[in-house]
C-alpha cells in the first residue's frame, strides 16, 4: 500500500506515516466473553479467575451433593424439618490477593444451597450482624474458633465454610502457584467437621 502526502515534505511525510503505524499498532479490541468463550479460558495472572472458581466449585459441590451429611439434610427436609445453614467466608491463607474471588465462591455456594431447597440459608447480611455480636464492633471478622457462639446467635445448625492454602515456587524464568481449596461442613454445636473435601488449581507464569 502506498501512502502519498502531496502537500508535505519528505521528512514530514515520514513522521506522519510513522505516527499512523504506531497508532494502528496500539489499537485495542474489546471482546465480549459470550461472543468469544476463549476470553474466559485464557489465564491472565496467577490469581483465581472465573474458570478456576467454576471448576473448583463443580468438584466440591458435586462431592457435597453425594455426601452423607447431605443425605441427612434431605431426609430431614422430607419430614418438614429443614436445617438452618450458614455459608461463611472462605479464609485466604495464601499471599495472593484473591479475597474478591473467594467472596464470589461464597455467594455461588450460597445460591447452590438455596437452590437445593433442602435447608434454610442465613443471608450474608445477617451473618455480618451475627459476627459483630460475637466478635464485637472492633473486630467483626469471622473466626472459626467461635462457631458455637455464632450458632447460638441465630440458631444455625451447620456452617459451610472453607479455606485456601497455596504453594508458591519460582525459578529464574518462571513462577508457579498451586492452590488447595478446602470446603467443609461444621456442626455448630460441637465444632465437629462433618464433611470436608478439596480441589486443586495450578497457575503459572513461564
Amino acid at each position: 500500500m502506498n501512502f502519498i502526502f502531496p502537500s508535505l515534505g519528505g521528512r514530514a511525510s515520514f513522521a506522519l506515516f510513522a505516527m499512523m503505524v504506531a497508532t494502528s499498532a496500539c489499537a485495542r479490541e474489546f471482546v465480549r466473553g459470550s461472543d468469544d468463550p476463549s476470553v474466559d479460558r485464557a489465564a491472565m495472572s496467577t490469581g483465581l479467575d472465573k474458570e478456576d472458581i467454576e471448576r473448583s466449585l463443580q468438584t466440591l459441590l458435586n462431592q457435597l451433593r453425594g455426601s452423607a451429611i447431605m443425605a441427612d439434610w434431605r431426609a430431614q427436609a422430607a419430614q418438614g424439618d429443614r436445617q438452618i445453614i450458614a455459608v461463611t467466608p472462605f479464609i485466604n491463607e495464601t499471599d495472593e490477593h484473591i479475597d474478591p474471588q473467594l467472596d464470589a465462591m461464597l455467594s455461588d455456594t450460597e445460591s447452590w444451597m438455596v437452590g437445593s431447597e433442602i435447608a434454610r440459608v442465613v443471608s450474608q447480611e445477617r451473618q455480618a450482624e451475627m459476627i459483630r455480636q460475637v466478635e464485637g464492633a472492633q473486630r467483626p471478622v469471622f473466626d472459626p474458633r467461635h462457631i458455637p457462639q455464632y450458632g447460638k446467635q441465630f440458631g444455625v445448625k451447620f456452617f459451610i465454610t472453607g479455606k485456601v492454602a497455596g504453594a508458591d515456587e519460582r525459578t529464574a524464568d518462571a513462577r508457579r502457584v498451586q492452590y488447595f481449596i478446602f470446603m467443609q461442613v461444621i456442626d455448630a454445636e460441637t465444632s465437629e467437621i462433618r464433611w470436608q473435601q478439596k480441589a486443586y488449581v495450578t497457575k503459572a507464569i513461564r
